[in-house]
């Protein structure tokens, strides 16, 4: 076991790797060639027939995804609210993570993650699993990175048919870049305020008429408007590809990204309020308090086309993860003494994924009814260890767990050591999936469309507990029913319905929640009814609008009349509704707008009965537009507005609700050159941005400026 008192940085990044970050346009001298385009999962073969224009924008708008069905489908007829964040606002907004990305998003928050994870709040569910690269599982708790992205495609509701098991209110799904032979050579500087500095790198080169090589790279060192805040990450992603013959691609990507950063949990609590403090002050003790992650991820895709609209999809990714975090942070204040509880803990987490997905499509037509078809087989291996430690503060007592500072001072300066208690976890999981999955895409006529499907999973999983040797195991069979009805009066206008399930065991999201009283019980379970509406207003302008019911069940609670014993009982309900419009309202004019309505419900028995969900807040709305005045000169300007909302589900401690601004302007100096100036919080708005729990509140940034730099070669 390494040495957990000691921070563990990212490794400075290798000499190998600056140069292909930095240098790789200017050594290679690259040209700008014809593409070589690897065809998505539903797939193609490599193409030639699409012209990529080097340095031309992407919009906000997309036309047609295949991770919500697998297969290659128009938005308007897929029976599920979808928000594509595309590249193109990426790029305009200047996006660095997760956070940035879900602000856009109708339905979606993002909870604070204890300062060292994503954690969005979809549909009024916490996940910090829920999510995936390429349609590929990547569950691991850490910070995602936009370096490599191409768009990313939130799907709202449960969506177990596709996915399997988790993805209880949504999911998030990262499609990447790959090596298409483009003549794209790219980097992208950006400094800001607090010290922000960062670097990126794409390069696209055709290595002949049937291969391509694609590598992009990121480098950050920043400090942050938090006191002590910094964060260090740095990544390599190179993807070759290359058809072999007419009917047969393979592609092939490795991904090397670390991750370290200061871990900040934000300030307590006070009357039900965050308590006052200016936005920079931080709570604990910043030396001990870090996060660090690895992942080393390998890719391989083989598509065989057969003919006659058939095609075979093979996908393997096999990842490994090392994710450490350790926190001195707030507890509860205490008013009558000033002073802040302090207490600490440290948990190092390693899994590694072996995951593998082979899809069938084929479409045929049957008494005039058309068919598009899937056939889908699913095999996983998920290995974990978890090794958990609590904080014993010395100088209150050899065995105290808690300490005190008292206000203004925030800073704990005593010594923290590290050790397990009786109930700190050292265990050791294997999970293990085999999943069947069928769809049916029908056209019964130009007017009538449905989708339905099912998904069969066996889920197994031991936990071995390292502390007392004992071995847990649990197994599922998990049945994930999709039925949806579209009607089109117009071929640009879809009206439907739609019904959907999944699932979420014992073993949990983290596949380490397994315990002798919960394996025996039936798995979480969340069903979504939902009807909405996607209209193509023209060729560059798309709207939709939902009506969800999102239920979840099967939540066990202790029977208050024998503690050893635990009932499955209703958890929560969300109603609510969600707009959308994004595209081009004239060729100069862009947008992506979008409101949502969440009413939540508390249902276990009990004093939280009837009270609503954390951080969903009932109303929210975003709206972002970018207006080109000339070739060379552009601006943007946003806003996001949310109600207040309550942190946890006691309804206690209350957010107060908030509206931001934020502003850019756009400058192409050249052909090769792109200047821009984003403003966030341009109105420095004060308020506070997630939580974790009713004492871990993180006060969100005042105004912050980036520039950014974009060079094409």
């Amino acid at each position: 076991m390494s040495d957990l008192s000691q921070p563990r940085r990212p490794a400075p990044l290798p000499r190998a790797v600056r140069i292909a970050l930095y240098g790789l346009p200017l050594l290679t001298g690259l040209q700008t060639y014809s593409p070589l385009v690897l065809a998505e999962a539903s797939g193609g073969a490599l193409t030639l027939d699409r012209v990529i224009v080097v340095g031309e924008r992407q919009d906000y708008r997309v036309e047609r995804t295949s991770t919500a069905t697998k297969t290659d489908t128009p938005l308007r007829d897929v029976p599920q609210s979808i928000t594509v964040v595309t590249e193109g606002l990426i790029d305009d907004q200047r996006m660095q993570s997760m956070a940035d990305v879900v602000r856009y998003v109708p339905g979606v928050q993002m909870a604070q993650g204890e300062g060292h994870r994503d954690a969005p709040v979809l549909r009024g569910n916490t996940s910090t699993a829920d999510f995936f690269v390429d349609g590929v599982r990547d569950d691991v708790q850490y910070f995602r990175d936009l370096y490599n992205v191409e768009r990313i495609e939130v799907l709202k509701g449960p969506s177990g048919m596709i996915f399997g098991r988790g993805g209880s209110g949504g999911l998030i799904n990262r499609v990447t870049r790959q090596a298409e032979g483009s003549g794209i050579r790219e980097l992208g500087v950006t400094v800001g305020s607090w010290g922000n500095r960062r670097l990126t790198g794409d390069v696209d080169h055709a290595l002949s008429d049937t291969a391509a090589f694609r590598v992009t790279g990121l480098h950050e060192d920043s400090d942050s408007y938090r006191d002590y805040g910094s964060v260090e990450r740095w990544a390599v992603n190179p993807t070759l590809s290359f058809r072999a013959s007419d009917t047969t691609t393979f592609a092939f990507g490795y991904e090397h990204f670390e991750d370290g950063r200061t871990v900040d949990r934000g300030v307590p609590s006070f009357q039900g309020r965050p308590l006052r403090t200016d936005e920079s002050t931080f709570f604990g003790q910043p030396e001990s308090s870090f996060s660090y992650a690895r992942v080393d991820a390998l890719g391989a895709t083989v598509s065989h086309a057969f003919g006659n609209d058939a095609r075979l999809v093979n996908r393997t990714r096999y990842a490994d993860y090392d994710k450490f975090y350790q926190n001195v942070f707030p507890g509860a204040y205490n008013a009558a003494s000033n002073q802040v509880a302090i207490v600490a803990y440290n948990n190092l987490t390693t899994r590694k994924n072996l995951l593998n997905q082979t899809d069938l499509t084929f479409s045929a037509r049957t008494g005039g009814i058309g068919h598009k078809f899937l056939l889908g087989l699913e095999l996983n291996r998920q290995e974990t260890d978890n090794f958990r430690q609590t904080g014993y503060f010395p100088d209150v007592g050899g065995n105290a767990t808690s300490a005190v500072v008292t206000l203004p001072d925030t800073i704990h300066t005593g010594p923290v050591v590290f050790r397990q208690s009786a109930t700190d976890a050292d265990n050791h999981g294997v999970a293990k999936t085999a999943a069947f999955y069928a769809q049916d895409q029908i056209e019964f006529s130009p007017q009538w469309q449905a989708i339905l499907g099912i998904r069969y999973d066996r889920f197994e999983t031991d936990l071995l507990n390292r502390r007392n040797g004992t071995v847990l195991s649990s197994s599922d069979d998990l049945v994930s029913p999709r039925a949806g009805l579209i009607y089109k009066p117009r071929e640009d206008l879809s009206l439907y319905a739609s019904y959907t399930i999944a699932y979420v065991p014992r073993a949990g999201e983290q596949l380490a929640s397994l315990t002798a009283s919960n394996r025996a019980l039936d798995p979480e379970k969340f069903r979504n009814s939902e009807v909405g509406l996607k209209w193509d207003i023209n060729d560059r302008l798309s709207a939709s609008a939902a009506v969800y019911r999102l239920e979840r069940t099967n939540v066990a609670i202790t029977d208050p009349d024998n503690p050893a014993r635990s009932l499955l009982v209703d958890g929560q309900r969300v109603r609510g509704m969600e707009l959308e419009l994004s595209g081009k309202l004239t060729d100069a004019w862009q947008v992506l707008a979008g409101y949502a309505w969440q009413d939540s419900e508390v249902r276990t028995p009990g004093a939280q009965n009837g009270n609503a969900l954390g951080q969903v807040p009932e109303n929210s709305f975003s709206f972002w537009n970018r207006y080109d005045l000339t070739p060379q000169w552009g601006v943007g300007l946003g806003a996001i507005h949310q109600d207040r909302v309550y942190v946890s589900t006691d309804n206690t401690v209350v957010l107060p609700g908030f509206t931001r601004f934020d502003a850019a302007v756009f400058y192409t100096v050249s052909a090769n050159m792109r200047l821009q100036l984003n403003v966030e919080n341009l109105f420095d708005e004060a308020y506070f941005a997630s939580a974790h729990s009713n004492n871990n509140i993180l006060p969100a940034s005042p105004r912050a400026i980036r520039l950014g730099l974009d060079f094409r070669f």
